[in-house]
């Protein structure tokens, strides 16, 4: 438990826990949330996890932990901590098992009453379309080996150009244009799949396309509320009640079989490197060994991954569209507005004690919120959006609101240029399970004229919305404290959940 470290009151949503507190850190710990967010924190393990990843090797500056945090493995989730690029490390566990898991968000010019009386048929057809669940496949969909290794290699781009899985312009509304590493600040190794398991491609294979389980989804959303028009209608969103989708999805088993052998890996070599650690599941390398390198390599490979697999669904979600509707995805402007990751590890730029320095900042259940206007971070952000700051998206849980924010500069200062990634859970899935049956959770929701369709009951109750924290008091703490700021808050209609 978290309860007894000690936090001194900074500002308003602001905590430090003081390098003092233990022998072993190297960097202070601040922790954004309010009173109601901090108490849940303190009920896990989640402060003290931010308190270990502040002893890990060429840790700088400080170490965040974000308002919808909650513990995960080695990393709490909302964590974010930048590691020197000579004397610092690469941590998997920084990172997650789910590398890329990330938000994209498309809009429509279609309305509530457009879509309204249409959304059971919608949400079945992209279902239908989109395969949803624990080991899920599009069985008319299998890529080669070869085509799989182009993946990793070239990401996004490639879905499009190989299988027409897109429109051209998408490549330019996703992070790193679908391709890690498109920006380059220092030496950064290319994805290469000759460093990817056997067992690791054998299963992603067949799962460009699909959601996967958990707390992946799909959702068809209205907007709710517009905060700020100018930085709203940049984005394509123009009004209360407009149609818009988002997708919440990863790397699936291709991700997470490439963080299980590289974890292995770093386990072997911590003691190979005399690296002292508090939690073994901090398991690292010096940003400069030859498996910081092999997993860096590999890990560029899922990243890739991810942004087909969102592209792949982009395009069957178009097609589900167009078969309800009847008419060409064009004339519906179905475009995407921007496509985040959340669980990721980039060499980036940033000013320390005054000097700028390389570094390799992870970033597990965090998003990039870089702002408008400062050369070096706006040259990352597409075009459109420069003057204004990184589009940021927030996903609820099937019940609750998910938001659009766009970045801040408070947040280079605080959190190296990184904002909220979702709710957080507060609820185990085996206590959702427990206080929950899966009728009433599809009644309830139905109740609120919200289409629940799951891979399995089991599912929708372990993702019921109570089992996380309020998004609108996360988002409210991220822009009270400036690492981001609001946009338009947006509400389900419809949700496929894997």
């Amino acid at each position: 438990m978290s309860a007894r470290i000690p936090l001194q009151r900074v500002a308003e949503d602001i905590w430090l826990i003081p390098r003092e507190y233990r022998s072993d850190m190297r960097v202070p710990v601040y922790v954004f949330a309010s009173e109601k967010l901090l108490q849940k924190m303190q009920t896990d393990r989640t402060l003290l996890q931010g308190v270990n990843v502040a002893t890990l090797p060429g840790v700088q500056k400080h170490v965040a932990v974000l308002p919808d945090a909650h513990e995960g493995y080695g990393f709490p989730i909302g964590g974010v901590a930048a590691m020197d690029a000579v004397e610092g490390v690469i941590s998997p566990g920084g990172v997650g098992y789910d590398i890329n898991c990330g938000v994209r968000l498309m809009v429509t010019n279609l309305t509530e009453k457009d879509v309204r009386p249409k959304i059971v048929e919608l949400i079945n057809t992209i279902f239908a379309n989109v395969p949803a669940g624990l080991g899920s496949r599009r069985r008319d969909f299998v890529v080669t080996h070869s085509d799989l290794d182009r993946i990793a290699v070239e990401g996004a781009r490639y879905v499009v150009e190989r299988y027409g899985l897109g429109w051209h312009e998408d490549y330019k509304h996703i992070e790193e244009e679908g391709k890690y590493p498109r920006y380059r600040t220092g030496n950064i190794p290319d994805p290469d799949p000759s460093v990817v398991s056997r067992e690791a491609k054998s299963r992603g294979e067949s799962q460009i396309g699909t959601l996967g389980s958990g707390n992946h989804f799909l959702e068809i959303q209205k907007v709710d509320k517009i905060f700020d028009r100018e930085a709203a209608k940049a984005m394509g969103i123009f009004t209360e009640g407009q149609i818009t989708i988002l997708i919440h999805c990863g790397s699936r088993g291709y991700g997470h079989q490439i963080c299980s052998d590289y974890l292995k890996v770093m386990e072997r070599a911590v003691h190979k490197y005399n690296i002292r650690l508090p939690d073994r599941e901090l398991a690292c390398t010096p940003a400069s060994s030859p498996e910081a390198s092999q997993y860096l390599k590999a890990f560029g490979c899922a990243v890739n991954f991810a942004f087909a697999n969102r592209q792949a669904i982009s395009h069957w979600v178009r097609q589900s569209f167009e078969q309800v509707f009847k008419r060409p995805a064009e004339e519906m402007d179905l475009r995407i507005v921007y496509d985040v990751c959340h669980n990721i590890v980039k060499l980036e730029r940033h000013k320390i004690d005054g000097e700028t320095r390389d570094v390799f900042v992870h970033r597990k259940g965090a998003t990039r919120s870089f702002p408008g206007g400062v050369t070096y971070y706006s040259e990352m952000i597409p075009e459109t959006y420069r003057g204004l700051g990184q589009p940021v998206f927030v996903p609820g849980s099937m019940g609750t609101a998910s938001w659009v924010l766009r970045g801040m500069p408070g947040s280079l200062d605080l959190t190296f240029g990184s904002t909220v990634h979702g709710a957080g859970r507060q609820m185990s899935r085996a206590g959702a399970k427990r206080q929950y049956r899966g009728d009433q959770v599809v009644r309830a929701l139905e109740s609120r004229g919200i289409y629940v369709k799951g891979d399995t009951i089991d599912t929708i109750v372990e993702e019921v919305p109570e089992a996380y924290k309020n998004p609108d008091d996360v988002v409210e703490v991220a822009h009270n404290v400036g690492i981001s700021s609001k946009v338009a808050r947006l509400v389900p209609i419809g949700v496929v959940k894997g």
